[in-house]
């Protein structure tokens, strides 16, 4: 396989083949081969989104996916090596300026999740919130994600307005008005692929175990995934995989109401995916207020912490794509 690679790491993300480039470090940006690409890894590239998450799910070792809230946070997360990228909810509604309190708007999280998706070449799974309303407005937010190309999604059943899953005083519709709203995501997706994932939020209202009945529920309706948010300690967290009957994901919020779950814990335990969603979010605001600080205190220009010239963070967010085309195309 031939993709671009330059000095330092950057490649066409944005095509089909992104993601399965060796890190060859040519120091010219010229085409380099990998020798260790294999005919599955074309095959995987050659399939749509919502078949790669599928089959990254049918592998042993569970799938961890750190959050994104924007095209260049998926980027990193591609190039770091991570076969998959979660679209954050909570740090979508921040770069509008807003906390995660229901203010997003279906259209702009379609939006945002089709941006990213369409920016790398691993799938990427989104937060879709309560769908957006009844059984009609859950229809039209499935079939918006999908033909972004987004490979799956998860619904909740919070009331609306909804807010972040580790913070008090949330309030949840009733089952049978949840499940409903499963059923009829599963049925309003065009591809049997595209990942229907069941969050319930009732952990901490109703218990522990009303929010497993929950997504038992739900898997029944025709979710492929449970994700029980906000277990609140290490036995409950254990026992969730357990009593479910499907697979779960594991939501790791660093100081949340989820106490911190090292990977290899998790997947023995049977999670099947870890999201990470505030991580990078939180790593920006950190970064952000030192590098601010440090340039008011030295009266001049703070290191980034990243020594990238002007070309190499370019490189970064796909450059080498766009020169290729103009190498290719241009009127000499």
């Amino acid at each position: 396989m031939v993709v671009l690679r330059n000095a330092d790491g950057a490649q066409s993300s944005g095509t089909i083949l992104a993601g399965l480039a060796a890190r060859t470090g040519s120091p010219d940006g010229i085409l380099a081969a990998d020798p260790s690409t294999t005919s599955a890894d074309l095959d995987m590239a050659m399939k749509n989104p919502a078949r790669q998450l599928r089959e990254l799910l049918a592998r042993p070792q569970m799938l961890v996916a750190p959050g994104a809230y924007d095209c260049i946070t998926a980027r990193m997360i591609e190039q770091a090596g991570f076969d998959a990228v979660y679209m954050t909810g909570a740090g979508t509604a921040a770069t509008l300026g807003y906390p995660d309190y229901g203010l997003t708007t279906m259209t702009e999280m379609a939006g945002n999740a089709g941006r990213i998706a369409d920016a790398v070449g691993v799938p990427v799974f989104a937060d879709a919130d309560t769908g957006f309303g009844n059984e009609l407005n859950m229809t039209r937010t499935v079939r918006e994600y999908e033909r972004r190309g987004v490979a799956g999604m998860h619904i909740e059943d919070q009331a609306f307005p909804k807010k972040c899953g580790h913070l008090e005083n949330k309030t949840v519709i009733d089952r049978a008005a949840f499940v409903n709203k499963i059923r009829a995501a599963a049925g309003a997706r065009e591809s049997a692929d595209f990942l229907i994932i069941a969050r319930t939020d009732s952990r901490a209202s109703l218990g522990l175990d009303e929010a497993i009945g929950r997504v038992n529920d739900a898997l029944e309706a025709g979710a492929d995934m449970a994700f029980v948010e906000a277990a609140q300690n290490l036995d409950e967290v254990a026992e969730i995989p357990h009593r479910v009957h499907g697979p779960c994901l594991l939501n790791l919020v660093w100081k949340g109401k989820t106490p911190d779950v090292a990977f290899a814990d998790a997947e023995a335990m049977g999670y099947r995916i870890a999201i990470l969603p505030g991580m990078l979010f939180k790593a920006v605001m950190a970064t952000c207020d030192r590098v601010l600080e440090e340039t008011r205190r030295l009266g001049r220009h703070a290191s980034p912490g990243l020594e990238l010239t002007p070309q190499q963070s370019f490189n970064r967010v796909g450059a080498t794509e766009w020169d290729e085309i103009s190498r290719r195309y241009k009127v000499a």
